[in-house]
């Protein structure tokens, strides 16, 4: 753990160990679950594997003027340029935190999540660093409504099997490069970097993954989800192969998903890439509602 000095009233502390951070900042990220998914399902899967992702791999916690907790962070990513995922904090504790990070000498070259802080955070470390702020995509957070059934499709949804790690693993990395190209993004491929045969293992294991298969068993589509934290689950990443999109699979497989998450008792969340039309009407249609916009930063 790391104790930064107080700046305007606001504490920055550093912490490697994702079992202390959510021993210290459990109760804020439960105020708002479903904002907070991102930190809180992360958070959690570090501390199940004591795994260390990255060249950094900490959490952040923001305290105010009466030691109360205002906003936390993270730095997890498992890609260059290793950007941080911001959750939604006042201005002055966005600014405390990127003067941390700067006065302890991190590369920020990257930040993602909750808009106003992250944008806030990210112009405060580009003018100490003398650098430019881009953006990389603008996303929404949803939460499931009331559920709307998708319209009947040929197949049916079911878990995958152990032994399609390997079509997971190539589903999962064709994702990020098929949902760039639909939204017009450039070179933002390198989101899956991280993500090995072994991860779509873990995941196929913890009852994660789910297929839409024809009536042959063939596997047409892949929906994912995050195991619930707070009581939120998160669902994504969402895929169909081009061959078999304009079926409706997405639809029918997103929509069971959901209503199985609910029926455990979860409530239900997933991002969206607000550029791609196609995703975001899928999920509106279904009765997904939006909740907060977050946006995706180069800091060059």
């Amino acid at each position: 753990m790391t104790l930064t000095p107080m700046v305007s009233g606001y504490q920055v502390t550093f912490e490697t160990d994702p079992a202390r951070f959510l021993e210290r900042a459990g109760a804020h990220l439960a105020d708002e679950p479903v904002i907070s998914t991102v930190v809180a399902t992360v958070a959690e899967r570090f501390a199940r594997s004591q795994r260390a992702a990255t060249p950094y791999s900490w959490f952040a916690v923001v305290t105010g003027p009466a030691g109360e907790i205002v906003g936390a962070a993270m730095r997890t990513a498992p890609f260059p340029p290793y950007p941080l995922y911001v959750l939604g904090m006042p201005d002055a504790a966005a600014i405390a935190l990127a003067d941390a990070l700067v006065d302890r000498a991190e590369d920020v070259g990257g930040a993602n999540g909750s808009l106003p802080a992250t944008r806030v955070l990210a112009d405060r470390v580009a003018e100490r660093t003398g650098g430019t702020v881009e953006i990389n995509m603008h996303m929404r957070l949803f939460e499931l409504g009331e559920l709307v059934e998708a319209r009947p499709v040929p197949g049916r949804l079911r878990p995958a099997y152990d032994d399609e790690a390997d079509l997971v693993f190539d589903w999962f990395r064709r994702f990020h490069v098929d949902a760039d190209e639909q939204a017009g993004h450039v070179g933002h491929g390198h989101r899956d970097e991280g993500f090995t045969v072994d991860d779509a293992r873990d995941r196929i294991t913890g009852g994660c993954v789910w297929l839409w298969v024809a009536d042959d068993d063939t596997p047409l589509h892949m929906t994912c989800a995050n195991p619930p934290a707070f009581g939120v689950a998160r669902i994504g990443p969402v895929y169909t192969p081009k061959e078999h999109r304009g079926h409706g699979y997405a639809s029918a497989a997103v929509g069971a998903v959901s209503r199985a998450l609910r029926d455990g008792g979860s409530r239900v969340s997933l991002f969206t890439d607000q550029a791609n039309p196609t995703s975001n009407g899928i999920y509106l249609a279904l009765g997904y509602e939006p909740v907060v916009d977050t946006v995706d930063l180069a800091i060059r």
